[in-house]
């Protein structure tokens, strides 16, 4: 298999609030819902960056999608990694996340690694960690 993700699905509880969160709280853009004219087919598209999108579907449609019952969440299966350049970046992402709606699971700190990441979790949390790495240059 070759590495070619090119879309993240989140599953969400309410798929309008989580589209507002991440179109109006953390800016990112979408064209909105789509497919709400088939049963389990509403979904929102976010387009990230060199072709990666983030798609926000219902669990209930992932559900009937998969045949797999709806479970409770655990946030620690996985993590969205946010890299920006700067101390200040990480700071600002948190700062709009958190007025947005998010809760803050860890604030911005110092890290092991001589960085700077905090966490936090969206409406129906899952985990984001918001990292600056003096190793990583983030493409802007």
């Amino acid at each position: 298999m070759k590495a070619r993700i090119s879309v993240l699905t989140l599953g969400v509880a309410d798929l309008k609030k989580a589209v507002t969160f991440y179109q109006n709280g953390l800016g990112l853009r979408t064209e909105g819902i789509i497919g709400k004219e088939f049963e389990y087919g509403a979904v929102a598209f976010f387009d990230l960056q060199n072709g990666l999108r983030l798609a926000l579907w219902p669990k209930e449609s992932i559900s009937k999608d998969t045949g797999i019952p709806v479970q409770e969440p655990s946030s620690l299966e996985f993590t969205i990694g946010h890299n920006v350049n700067t101390k200040e970046e990480v700071d600002a992402v948190m700062i709009q996340a958190e007025k947005a709606g998010a809760k803050i699971i860890k604030p911005a700190q110092n890290t092991f690694y001589n960085g700077y990441a905090g966490y936090f979790q969206d409406p129906d949390g899952h985990l984001w960690e918001v990292v600056w790495n003096p190793d990583f240059q983030v493409e802007e």
